[in-house]
């Protein structure tokens, strides 16, 4: 073997810490984020400064190291808060859409937002929910309902919410929460306009071209229940 004489080192020195989802081991890891000075060598010995690193994340398992773009990405714990979150939000939304005078309706709201995992939700919770965002906005006062249900302000949360769960989803995914919100407005019967125009709502914000939001509603109205 031939003696290197010289070369490049990379020293690095850690600024932060934190918790990631590691693309190397494909699951919630710990990480370091670096900061590093490259130093030119002699023989192993760092001689003279030749620019700075990163900054990097090295994960704390693999060791790897990787943009800290990654951090975009959710945890696994956080990406399953998000949905549920996002299950629970779109469920309130076709709830006031739809009215909450079906029990078969809150029903199929309470088991929808169950196995999304807010395992204690009852109808009787969904119900005052709803309730209460009625009063704040006033839907229960003689405006029109379609009208309530798809004001600036429903629209706003949803977008809030389903925006920054959809580019974690793939389009199969993005469906299926929509799926969700079909399954409790088709509980009573047949979508009313509200209810239509929540749903079409719920497909923009999870980022679906208005024609599949259009086909998965559809193909869930023709499926039994």
């Amino acid at each position: 073997m031939r003696l290197r004489i010289y070369g490049t080192r990379t020293v690095w020195d850690t600024v932060g810490d934190g918790e990631f989802f590691c693309p190397g081991c494909g699951g919630d890891r710990n990480y370091r984020r670096l900061t590093g000075r490259h130093r030119f060598t002699v023989i192993g010995m760092p001689l003279l400064r030749r620019g700075s690193a990163g900054p990097v994340l090295e994960c704390a398992a693999c060791l790897g190291h990787y943009p800290t773009d990654t951090l975009d990405h959710p945890t696994t714990t956080r990406f399953s808060a998000m949905l549920r979150e996002a299950v629970h939000t779109v469920t309130l939304a076709v709830l006031a859409a739809g009215g909450t005078t079906s029990r078969t309706v809150l029903e199929a709201a309470a088991a929808t937002v169950r196995d999304a995992g807010l395992d204690d939700c009852t109808q009787e919770q969904l119900f005052t929910i709803v309730e209460v965002l009625a009063a704040d906005t006033g839907a229960g006062d003689g405006h029109d309902p379609a009208a309530e249900a798809c004001g600036a302000a429903l629209a706003i949360e949803l977008h809030e919410v389903l925006k920054p769960l959809a580019p974690h989803l793939a389009v199969a995914g993005r469906g299926t929460v929509l799926l969700q919100g079909a399954r409790i407005a088709l509980a009573d019967g047949p979508y009313s306009q509200a209810e239509r125009e929540v749903l079409t709502t719920v497909g923009s914000a999870l980022q679906l071209c208005p024609t599949d939001t259009a086909e998965l509603l559809a193909a869930a109205a023709r499926t039994p229940s």
